[in-house]
């Protein structure tokens, strides 16, 4: 019978913070197995060494190089992988041998810990158990004794060895943050913070639950001085929803956190609803840019609060695709507290945007003082019929066939009546991974009074990278190709198409 491998967290450097499970392990092991610096410390082997029984056969995993420089022919990827497998071995044969192998892990086995990469070469062939123990992050937010996150709020765990933009954007768009792996990686996690506005909220703790315990606001930390036991906690202190002003540092010095919502504010207070348009920068419009960069919060739908670049002082709420109201909501209240905040969306915020939800939520007794200013942007529909020529020229329509906010039948009695009244008609929202059926539905409808000759225009992504544009028929359409990134215009008797295959609506309409 084989031995049994035992991945144990011994927690962040206390011995006391051992779980009751970890130190019984250890206690009963046939062999302790412990990854070490290079000069053969062992941070584990340190906090759990009281519990080791006489006599126990002790395995030291040295790391062959920890700073990414080697003679390596692989590299440092090759060096580290040729480590595993050769310290892979070395426990099986302790496991083949029928010795229960402890695998020590500071903090959790997998949090960031070098025991995964055993149990991915050994767990398939000896049994194996994971003991969780306590993680860094809790022991250094125990350490600044301020709340990491509240309610809803969203938390994030960042490698510092990220690059700094995408770090700066990740910290944007949280509440909390916990950043690992410091050390070296310092400097640019600095700059990170500062550009996504985070500074103020972030605290340094290095050695967290050891006896050199210490913690500082992250912008009094010498970057020569940050040791790799260390983490940077950015607080998502809040109160429903509004980010608190102070940073935490300053409220452990005595000054009062903010007073919970409703908060008194002004009478002035201005909510931004603005519109991005379909895609490129350019299409943004100079009314648009300038109000983004007036604001200190950006609200929205997290692919529209993505395209906003990332400036020192701007905080990014990024949130799903069906909660506008709520979403719409969190603004109001944000801007209701003196806050400066732009709501977000594509195309033009008041065209199946943000802007209706906005008013919708404003309805609340305790918002309506907050003024709402919508900031106009080009709209899907005018980018797609750009690229087709001039197929909206005349009257048209417009139509969601998303059936989320309205039911079916409703959808099908507008889509005859823009049928029988010959208006050229734009399509939003026309498919998605949940709603496979509508397009042919809607052909079927606009077949009973069309041509089958009718023109039709499918922009997918216009704008973008990805950008196609497909002219064809009412009767050539095929549902099955076109999804939630399409938008379709479908022409009336007097849309027709040049030699070259542009597409385009007469002005004049006869008399019938």
């Amino acid at each position: 019978m084989t031995g049994k491998l035992y991945g144990v967290g011994v927690g962040p450097g206390d011995p006391e913070l051992l779980t009751l499970k970890a130190a019984r392990l250890i206690a009963e092991a046939d062999v302790i197995a412990y990854h070490a610096k290079s000069s053969g410390r062992s941070n584990a082997r340190r906090i759990a060494a009281g519990l080791f029984p006489e006599g126990v056969v002790e395995e030291r995993l040295t790391y062959p190089v920890t700073t990414g420089k080697t003679d390596h022919p692989g590299g440092y990827a090759g060096a580290i992988a040729q480590f595993y497998e050769e310290s892979a071995a070395r426990l099986a044969a302790h496991l083949e041998a029928g010795r229960d192998v402890v695998l020590l892990s500071e903090g959790d086995p997998l949090f960031y810990g070098s025991y995964m990469y055993m149990h991915d070469r050994l767990s398939p062939r000896f049994p194996a158990e994971i003991v969780p123990g306590v993680t860094s992050v809790s022991a250094a937010t125990a350490a600044i004794a301020s709340p990491l996150v509240r309610h809803t709020d969203v938390l994030t765990v960042l490698p510092g060895t990220l690059p700094v933009p995408e770090l700066a954007r990740r910290l944007a768009d949280t509440q909390g943050a916990i950043i690992m792996k410091l050390g070296r990686t310092f400097p640019g996690v600095l700059q990170a913070l500062t550009e996504a506005g985070r500074l103020d909220d972030a605290l340094y703790v290095e050695r967290a639950s050891m006896p050199e315990e210490c913690w500082r606001p992250v912008r009094d930390v010498d970057p020569a001085s940050v040791p790799y036991f260390s983490v940077v906690v950015v607080t998502g202190d809040s109160v429903n929803g509004v980010r608190a002003t102070s940073a935490p540092a300053a409220r452990l010095a005595g000054t009062p956190a903010p007073a919970p919502f409703p908060v008194e504010a002004s009478e002035a207070a201005e909510l931004l609803v603005v519109g991005l348009g379909p895609g490129p920068d350019e299409w943004l419009t100079p009314e648009a840019a300038e109000a983004l960069a007036s604001v200190d919060h950006v609200v929205g739908y997290a692919p529209y609060v993505n395209r906003i670049p990332q400036r020192p002082g701007l905080q990014r709420h990024a949130s799903g695709n069906t909660v506008e109201v709520d979403r719409a909501a969190h603004a109001l209240r944000l801007a209701a507290a003196g806050e400066r905040v732009a709501v977000v969306s594509g195309g033009d915020a008041g065209v199946f945007g943000m802007a209706s939800a906005v008013f919708e939520a404003a309805e609340h007794p305790d918002l309506r003082h907050v003024s709402i200013r919508v900031v106009p942007g080009m709209t899907a529909i005018q980018a797609v019929a750009a690229r087709a020529g001039a197929p909206i020229g005349g009257d048209f329509a417009v139509m969601s066939l998303s059936d989320r906010l309205k039911p079916w039948p409703v959808i099908e009695k507008r889509l005859r009546a823009i049928a029988e009244a010959d208006l050229v008609l734009g399509v939003y929202n026309p498919a998605s991974r949940s709603r496979t059926t509508q397009v042919a539905e809607a052909q079927k409808i606009l077949l009973e009074h069309r041509s089958p000759d009718t023109v039709v225009v499918v922009g997918r992504d216009v704008g973008r990278a990805e950008e196609s544009l497909t002219v064809t028929t009412l009767g050539e359409l095929d549902p099955a190709s076109i999804d939630m990134k399409c938008l379709l215009i479908i022409g009336a008797r007097a849309t027709r198409l040049t030699p070259s295959g542009r597409a385009w609506t007469a002005r004049s309409v006869p008399a019938d």
